[in-house]
């Protein structure tokens, strides 16, 4: 039994819903998100505007122009944050716009938005998904019940349920031979040493913010909701998201937007900017210059990841 398994159930025993208990919580549950979405459309914060309530209040800003779909920081959050198989908080999403011959590809990262007025945590019946002052929305796994509410209320499609339990979600056993063939060394481990694997990194059991919850990593427990954090266990040691700090060509920034001197805030400000899904009041915090809005092209798409996320559920 995981920690967090084992520490839920001391809390309290556990009910069993049926499956039209179930159905009904949840319909009110996303109604009332529905409705929270509506009310907070009529009155958007404008981009340059100070969210009160923290000094900081963290931000990221993607340049569109810069960015051509490499593919660092998908690659580079899976193994920061050992994401579990088929589970990836960060998502390169690729089109075409124009047409034949005048054909132009263009790419958009799309991490969690870490919104101002988040639908996954109205919706959370027991309090695990939080916004924290400085601007993260995270999940206390401790608490989270799997419930999944805040996976159908997000509507950018950044949640992932952990479906198997910790030593099934790696892609290799670190201690047996399954890297001989590679590296001719008889396992992964005797080739790097004493260096410690992804799952193994003590960052990600940590307890973090004022709160002292458990919210880094993935892969760790089974039955939990998981997604982007925007790397807190960097921010806490005064360090940036891995994405950020391994983009080759430098499109992704990530600051503090209350601070009009910060690079992202300037960003903001001197450029042209837009912000996915805008209109449905999320007032998410992660801004897109350069490019073009995306439009329909990113709703079809944010629409087939959700059916790629249901396939592989399935």
């Amino acid at each position: 039994m995981t920690k967090v398994a084992s520490e839920r159930n001391a809390k309290r025993p556990r009910k069993e819903l049926s499956r039209r208990e179930f159905l009904k919580v949840g319909g009110a549950a996303v109604g009332l998100g529905a409705v929270g979405l509506m009310v907070g459309s009529q009155g958007c914060t404008p981009k340059t505007a100070a969210v009160g309530g923290s000094a900081v209040k963290y931000g990221m800003v993607i340049d569109l122009d810069r960015c051509f779909g490499c593919g660092s920081c998908v690659a580079t959050c899976k193994v920061e944050n050992n994401t579990p198989k088929g589970s990836f908080w960060m998502h390169v999403f690729r089109w075409e716009e124009g047409d034949y011959p005048n054909v132009k590809v263009a790419f958009l990262p799309r991490p969690c938005m870490h919104c101002d007025d988040p639908p996954c945590v109205k919706v959370c019946p027991v309090g695990a998904r939080y916004k924290r002052e400085d601007g993260l929305v995270l999940t206390n796994f401790n608490t989270c019940i799997g419930c999944r509410y805040c996976e159908v209320a997000c509507p950018y499609s950044v949640n992932q349920f952990n479906w198997k339990r910790p030593e099934e979600n790696q892609y290799y056993d670190w201690e047996k031979d399954e890297g001989a063939n590679v590296y001719g060394t008889g396992s992964v481990q005797a080739y790097i040493g004493d260096a410690i694997p992804p799952y193994q990194n003590p960052d990600l059991k940590g307890l973090y913010g004022k709160e002292q919850r458990l919210v880094a990593g993935g892969g760790h427990y089974v039955g939990v909701i998981e997604k982007c954090t925007f790397c807190v266990h960097l921010l806490e040691k005064g360090g940036r998201p891995a994405c950020v700090d391994n983009c080759p060509v430098e499109a992704l920034y990530f600051g503090d937007l209350n601070n009009p001197e910060s690079q992202v805030s300037r960003l903001v400000a001197e450029k042209h900017s837009f912000r996915l899904l805008e209109e449905l009041g999320t007032r998410p915090r992660v801004y897109y210059v350069g490019g073009t809005p995306p439009a329909e092209a990113a709703r079809l798409l944010t629409i087939e990841s959700r059916k790629v996320e249901w396939g592989r559920m399935r």
